[in-house]
């Protein structure tokens, strides 16, 4: 018999992706004790099925909240956090159980593909110099070259690798830990609405001696985005960005750093529309701007 399992996935939207989640969580080839538990972050409409715990939150607070919520009930020693939007094959259980075994204590991730192609799960310690990097748009079309994923913060010696490799921090959709480690670290930290909670949790556990391991197998198709629209994603994730940076490094180089990068992409916008192209330039900084202005404001 292998070891029980608790699995928690947070809820908002539409149930349609969960129930399938769940569904392909019945039919896993697991010879252990499983408990599903759905963390329903106040939808609209609220979530209902069979087969599974399911937690209904009063108050939408994000991922993070979400996922302490369904963990305050989860009754095994190992668990499991999983993106509702995913999808998964019958062995999956059993392949990131067995693959994780002979590193945990750890936290565990495993490869995931998204629309696009293969996704980099594991990431170094964000440093101001990734984001700042990330959204200078002159540089945009080296995108997807090595040497540039690499300034960006991306572990490219976990991308694809065909063993078990020891990463920072990895993704968020899929998490496999020892509950108490989790419970002793105080879960995930509830001041970040959306993005950065996971490599902010892990860095807590990195501290605590437990190392990221990403796994060659199994593999998560991954669809993402489907429950916010793209403006509330940029606001969230530069917000969570200026939260992380604020707690583990302080001071005002990051904002700084972002200002700078949405004047260089003022100057770079504007040369491209005096030689007719197609861009608001000025409406481009102002959005930036904002954003940054946002996250500034509202960081603690």
């Amino acid at each position: 018999m292998r070891p029980a399992l608790s699995i928690v996935v947070p809820h908002y939207g539409a149930p349609e992706p969960t129930r399938d989640l769940l569904a392909q969580l019945a039919a896993q080839r697991y010879e252990g004790a499983v408990q599903v538990i759905v963390s329903d972050d106040a939808s609209p409409e609220p979530f209902t099925a069979d087969g599974c715990d399911v937690v209904r939150r009063d108050r939408n607070g994000g991922f993070g909240s979400a996922v302490n919520s369904g963990v305050a009930v989860a009754e095994h020693d190992l668990l499991l956090v999983l993106n509702s939007d995913i999808t998964i094959e019958e062995s999956f259980l059993a392949e990131l159980v067995d693959g994780a075994e002979p590193w945990m204590p750890a936290v565990v991730a495993t490869r995931v593909e998204e629309p696009f192609g293969s996704r980099c799960v594991g990431r170094l310690w964000p440093r101001p110099r990734h984001v700042v990097l990330e959204n200078l748009e002159p540089l945009a079309r080296f995108h997807g070259r090595p040497w540039f994923e690499k300034q960006l913060g991306n572990d490219l010696s976990s991308w694809d690798a065909p063993v078990a490799m020891p990463t920072d921090w990895a993704t968020g959709i899929c998490l496999f830990m020892p509950a108490d480690a989790f419970r002793a670290v105080g879960g995930f930290d509830e001041d970040f609405f959306m993005n950065c909670e996971e490599v902010d949790l892990q860095r807590r556990l990195h501290r605590r001696g437990l190392p990221t391991v990403i796994l060659p197998a199994p593999l998560i198709r991954h669809i993402g985005g489907g429950s916010s629209d793209s403006a509330r994603r940029s606001q969230w994730l530069m917000d969570a960005r200026l939260r992380y940076h604020e707690k583990w490094h302080g001071g005002p180089g990051l904002a700084l750093g972002l200002g700078s990068a949405a004047v260089v992409n003022l100057a770079w916008n504007s040369a491209r529309a005096l030689a007719g192209r197609h861009v608001d330039a000025r409406g481009g900084y102002e959005r930036q701007i904002s954003l940054v202005r946002h996250a500034w404001r509202n960081r603690r």
